[in-house]
């Protein structure tokens, strides 16, 4: 399983500069929320990210995972974005080896709205960080 931290647990203190600025964002009524496409079994670094991604959730931050297989029923498009406020896309463009190449940065409204469909669907079926973290084998 993978380690679930306990209260004292430095991943649940929040020091980093990132786990404070969620921490004061989210405290003053601003939503950091992802969705995170795993599979299953988890790769290495999924398992990491899970790992580290709980003091993030400790800061604040709603971070939930989502089987690769249950995703793809969801037909998701096929790059990996970021959305600011549900009006920014921000879609990655990476290379065969997962190699970040640039990032696109649009308002359109097409493709911003497709991209708030394609999240809030991936959101519905997904599962909370801390609850998938508890049900998940890692060796990490």
């Amino acid at each position: 399983m993978v380690q679930v931290p306990r209260r004292g647990d430095l991943r649940l203190q929040p020091r980093q500069p990132w786990h404070a600025n969620v921490r004061a964002q989210t405290e003053a009524g601003k939503r950091f929320e992802r969705v995170r496409l795993v599979d299953e079994p988890l790769t290495e670094g999924q398992q990491f990210l899970l790992a580290t991604g709980l003091g993030n959730v400790a800061a604040g931050e709603d971070i939930r995972n989502l089987p690769r297989a249950e995703a793809e029923q969801l037909r998701p498009p096929d790059f990996d974005f970021w959305l600011f406020d549900s009006k920014i896309l921000a879609r990655f463009a990476f290379d065969e080896n997962d190699t970040t190449l640039g990032v696109y940065v649009t308002e359109d409204p097409a493709e911003v709205l497709a991209a708030c469909q394609a999240r809030d669907a991936a959101w519905h079926h997904a599962t909370p960080t801390t609850e998938f973290a508890r049900r998940v084998r890692s060796t990490v």
